[in-house]
């Protein structure tokens, strides 16, 4: 009985009849003139979908970016507020200047 799965097994097609059989049903399927339509559309596909991928990960970015900011918002104005510094008005730039300028007269 194994030598007659053996024998099976060794009439199926290998590799490359493969993708000659994949080929031949492909063009009997879909026809010659439809083969570059369907490359075609499988192109513009796969650009779509890199495009996608690279808006994605801008946005992610873009999301990391605005969280780390808040964060260093929040974390500049706990060190104002410890130094008795009044941050309501102040741009992170202008709030790093008056924490760098009472942290220079503590130093003294």
């Amino acid at each position: 009985m194994s030598a007659g799965l053996l024998n099976m097994l060794m009439q199926l097609p290998a590799g490359m009849e493969w993708i000659f059989i994949i080929i031949i049903i492909v063009v009997i399927f879909f026809g010659v003139k439809k083969i570059p339509e369907l490359a075609r559309t499988f192109g513009k596909a796969g650009a779509e979908y890199e495009k996608a991928k690279i808006q994605a990960k801008r946005e992610l970015q873009q999301l990391k970016t605005e969280q780390n900011d808040k964060v260093g918002r929040e974390k500049l104005e706990e060190i104002a507020e410890s130094l008795g510094i009044n941050y309501t008005n102040k741009n992170d730039e202008e709030l790093r200047a008056a924490i760098d300028v009472e942290l220079n007269k503590t130093k003294k």
